[in-house]
């Protein structure tokens, strides 16, 4: 199975420390040679960011700093793991890496996770 993490919170407006960096950079590496992370980036400030939204019909555009949000993106990550629960776990260690914030996973469709739900519905 894979998931998408996405990683939230707080803009910091500074950039992550050596350390931070170091300590990131030993569990993508990790990750990757063990074959849970297939994909991982993080974001520049929101400052630099836009929103885009269609509502009704009408698309407007917002830029960014996104003052009215309490948390921010700050990073995504394609994991790959057995269950959730395997996916879940693998969050927790990232977030005793990187610190505060939270990360919010969601399976990705894969074409057997799509004939397993019709399975599901239809029995």
């Amino acid at each position: 199975m894979k998931f998408l993490s996405m990683y939230k919170s707080v803009e910091k407006g500074v950039p992550p420390s050596q350390e931070e960096m170091a300590k990131m950079g030993k569990l993508v590496e990790e990750g990757f040679k063990a074959g849970w992370l297939l994909a991982t980036e993080g974001c520049l400030p929101s400052a630099l960011g836009a929103r885009v939204r269609n509502s009704s019909g009408k698309v407007t555009v917002t830029d960014g700093p996104f003052t009215e949000a309490k948390e921010v993106v700050g990073g995504f990550a394609i994991l790959r793991a057995n269950s959730k629960a395997e996916a879940i776990q693998l969050a927790k260690d990232f977030l005793q890496v990187v610190g505060e914030g939270e990360c919010e996973l969601r399976q990705i469709y894969e074409a057997d996770t799509c004939m397993h739900q019709e399975k599901a519905t239809t029995a």
